[in-house]
């Protein structure tokens, strides 16, 4: 994300200059390509989960995945990124452990981010696609301006980054205004570099949501399989006091669910740096057979702890009726655990998984007197994402876009959560050792 450095002239200025008009054209194309190359990655991710676990076993003659298929495949998983990591430059990407990092990734270590996170997120772990977009689409923005004539400014550099990965963004959330709120909150910017980042980014993440919505009558294929779409939910007239007080308590829960989480997956990344080729596999094997022992558990499929979510948060919420309380429980449990030990070793986002977990912890809360499932699974995204990322607005902003076909009333208790949850992670959260002088 770009850093644009003090002081700036009057945005205003900026903005009448025929250079920054050039810009924007550049930005806009910028957004085209970004937004191609989101949908190629998300395609290539979809089919080769597909492939891994349902072609190849069919073609093998199995009638169907055998309940041992997951190991292998999460094994190679581990094999696969750990080599990205030690021999490609950039390590892979950033650790998921630490969050969404928004920092512009430089185009020579963009194959190694393309490599660690199909095999992690291809493969079954427990992440999601946005971290991997994020760094594609910032190394694309500043290999165009690389490329401009004439020598492009670093700020230039950073202004292409910052739009290429908006539009990223906004093809897979297939909304700019997620993109764009999610991406500038977690850089933190404000003032006078705000519209200078956010009118190209804009332009480039509306362009991604263009593509997203005309890809499936330009190629034939459907978005549904790689993108997120809003839930169906019952529609919800009003909130009671009642609402309002499990609200409190349902963000809380999840809130310290979620740092559990995490702490546990820092624990793990200590342990799977050391020696990368031997642990990640092994970590791979772990997120395999929790998979599997929570099918023998919950007689579940393996898929619901494996995959980052993301294709299965609709299937869950609408079919809630399928899930007993103790079936929920295991869920949250294994796949707690699984996202843990994938949060520590392998590459991609954090978000998606958070959001299933929020959304189950949400179905079990509307087993409560008086909380219907429609407000607990729109708190428990919001209070989620907010737990995971520490970036209030955009939990909200994600908890009500996706819950919206309820109707406006969910608003105000996804609101309540996430500034509760924000809370609960900033009492629970140790303040960062402030950097020698």
């Amino acid at each position: 994300m770009p850093d644009l450095a003090a002081p700036a002239p009057d945005p205003a200025s900026i903005f009448r200059d025929r250079k920054f008009l050039a810009l924007l054209v550049v930005a806009a194309l910028v957004g085209v390509v970004a937004s191609i190359v989101a949908w190629g990655f998300l395609e290539l991710v979809y089919y080769l989960q597909q492939w891994a676990f349902t072609d190849l076993p069919e073609g093998l003659g199995f009638d169907g995945m055998p309940l041992w298929w997951p190991l292998p495949v999460l094994a190679l998983a581990g094999l696969i990124t750990a080599w990205a990591i030690e021999r490609l430059p950039g390590q892979g990407g950033h650790v998921p452990a630490e969050g969404l990092d928004p920092d512009p990734v430089q185009p020579v270590e963009v194959p190694g981010v393309i490599l660690a996170g199909l095999a992690s997120i291809g493969l079954g772990t427990v992440l999601g696609p946005e971290a991997p977009l994020i760094a594609i689409g910032s190394g694309l923005g500043i290999f165009v301006a690389q490329r401009l004539r004439g020598a492009a400014t670093a700020q230039v550099g950073q202004l292409l980054a910052a739009s290429a990965t908006f539009a990223a963004l906004a093809f897979l959330f297939g909304s700019p205004i997620v993109a764009a709120v999610i991406l500038i909150e977690a850089a933190g910017l404000g003032g006078e570099k705000l519209p200078l980042v956010l009118v190209p980014g804009l332009l480039a993440s509306g362009i991604g949501s263009l593509v997203w919505i005309g890809m499936g009558s330009w190629t034939g294929l459907s978005t549904a399989d790689i993108s997120i779409s809003p839930l169906e939910l019952a529609s919800f007239p009003s909130p009671t006091f009642v609402d309002f007080v499990w609200t409190v308590g349902l963000a809380a829960a999840i809130a310290v669910g979620m740092i559990a989480i995490f702490r546990l997956a820092g624990e793990a990344r200590r342990l799977l740096v050391s020696r990368s080729y031997l642990l990640l596999p092994a970590a791979g094997l772990l997120v395999a057979g929790l998979a599997i022992a929570f099918s023998k558990a919950a007689d579940k499929g393996t898929g619901e702890v494996l995959f980052s979510g993301q294709d299965a948060l609709g299937p869950l919420v609408e079919g809630a009726g399928a899930w007993s309380l103790g079936a929920l429980a295991l869920l949250i449990g294994f796949k707690g655990l699984a996202y843990a030990v994938s949060l520590g070793g392998f590459r991609g986002g954090p978000v998606f998984p958070s959001m299933f977990l929020g959304a189950a912890a949400g179905l079990m809360a509307a087993q409560l007197p008086g909380f219907s499932t429609t407000p607990a699974v729109a708190v428990g995204i919001g209070a989620a994402v907010v737990s995971v990322l520490g970036l209030p607005l955009s939990g909200a902003v994600l908890g009500i876009v996706l819950t919206a076909s309820a109707g406006p009333a969910v608003a105000p208790l996804v609101i309540t959560g996430v500034v509760v949850a924000y809370l609960v992670r900033i009492a629970l959260t140790p303040p960062k050792a402030a950097d020698p002088v």
